[in-house]
């Protein structure tokens, strides 16, 4: 049995020590040193491309909770970066060096794990999983296309931010669809005259993100980012992403100045995705100038707006939650590829995929890592999201089953879903040791 992970990033690394753990032999397929992407500069594995922060460790927040919950697991990579850390804060930050070291020497300890040094084309295994990244090679991307049906690959450039439903003031939004035609599927957030032009005036003053040297050419004019739309008049918007046409404001009873629309992100009616604010401002400036909107002025961001290169497969249609094509359960995706977005959601990706290999090697049922956990969270939503509207999907409390009660207070509810996770996650752990 000829089992290749192709890449030897965050997730297929952790997926070859899972598969390797179980007894079985792993070909781990890297192009470094002999080629390496434009933002890769080391040859060791694992390099952090964006930053050296995995995000906070406090259990009661999502990707705190996530990486107690691969640790559980037994991540190997969670496990390097614990020993490599910096000091900063309540977050997981890394020595960028000396945690890809770490990855690397622990992967070649491993008597089971052949390194091969090439720049793959195809897939050449028994089973095959591609951990080959947003920024995968031409020469692999056309096997891609191809196992994925070629229509089914795609190539985005941006994303708008979501944020939670809890967070919409709905004394502010109204649900209505336009001109009353279908369903309501839409939230609407309007804004007034002054509230637009104030709007307006920070939006296209603010400060956006530095660019890579590999993005510089990259055009966007098919998902242009809102603030470059707006610097071309103020009503490029008011009859673009935020026209009020079809739309009454039952406070009113009139058509708003402006209005923005929420769509559903999710089938559980918890997030919720800012209609057409593709954008390539800051983080900070996300928050600062999109709460201005009077309805999102508490709304909490589960995933903020980005613009870059980005690989990633319309998984809803492709994979199922072992992150293994329905149509070939030969063949696997980890990683940012796959539909997850974020260091450690690519590690938690990989895991998943190679204790599913394993189990399916071994004769074993499949294990059901539950929706109340982060990680199995993250599998359910990359194989069932709405494909028609696909985006890649950080690490959040959205995404996880509501508790059996409602809970108003924020804190306490998101500590009452890390206590249930954490539970649910050492009893899932006793079926894959």
């Amino acid at each position: 049995m000829k089992i290749d992970v192709i890449g030897a990033g965050l997730a297929g690394c952790e997926c070859a020590m899972q598969i390797a753990d179980r007894g079985f032999e792993v070909n781990l397929i890297e192009m470094k040193p002999i080629k390496k992407s434009p933002a890769h500069h080391v040859d060791t594995f694992a390099e952090l491309v964006c930053s050296n922060s995995l995000k906070s460790n406090d259990v009661n927040t999502a990707g705190g909770l996530l990486k107690e919950e691969l640790r559980i697991l037994g991540s190997h990579v969670i496990e390097c970066a614990d020993k490599t850390r910096v000091p900063a804060g309540g977050a997981l930050a890394v020595d960028r060096d000396l945690f890809s070291q770490a990855v690397t020497e622990k992967v070649k300890s491993y008597k089971n794990i052949k390194i091969v040094n090439k720049i793959a084309e195809k897939a050449e295994g028994d089973i095959t999983v591609f951990a080959s990244g947003p920024l995968t090679d031409e020469a692999l991307i056309g096997e891609i296309s191809r196992l994925c049906k070629n229509d089914f690959l795609h190539f985005f450039d941006a994303a708008a931010p979501i944020i939670t439903y809890d967070s919409i003031d709905f004394e502010s939004a109204f649900i209505s669809s336009r001109y009353d035609k279908g369903t309501d599927d839409y939230i609407n957030c309007p804004m007034n005259k002054e509230e637009f032009e104030a709007f307006w005036n920070e939006l296209v003053s603010a400060e956006t993100a530095h660019v890579k040297d590999f993005e510089e050419n990259m055009v966007f004019e098919g998902c242009m980012p809102v603030e470059v739309m707006a610097k071309r008049g103020m009503d490029t918007i008011r009859f673009g992403p935020l026209k009020p046409v079809g739309l009454i404001d039952p406070r009113t009873g009139r058509r708003p100045w402006a209005v923005l629309q929420l769509r559903k992100e999710n089938n559980y009616n918890t997030m919720y995705n800012l209609v057409g604010f593709q954008t390539h401002l800051t983080w900070p400036e996300q928050r600062r100038v999109f709460c201005m909107i009077p309805a999102l002025k508490n709304a909490e961001f589960v995933r903020y707006g980005v613009m870059h290169k980005n690989t990633y497969i319309n998984s809803p249609d492709l994979l199922d939650k072992n992150f293994a094509l329905v149509d070939n359960q030969n063949i696997y995706f980890a990683g940012q590829i796959s539909g997850v977005e974020g260091y450690v959601e690519s590690i938690a990706s990989g895991l998943v995929a190679g204790i599913s290999i394993a189990n399916k090697l071994q004769g074993k049922p499949q294990i059901d890592f539950s929706t109340q956990t982060i990680t199995g969270a993250l599998a359910q939503y990359i194989s069932s999201a709405n494909g028609k509207h696909f985006q890649p999907m950080n690490a959040n409390f959205g995404i996880l089953d509501g508790l059996d009660h409602h809970e108003r207070d924020k804190q306490k509810k998101k500590q009452l879903l890390a206590s249930r996770s954490v539970e649910k996650m050492k009893q899932i752990a006793t079926l894959i040791k």
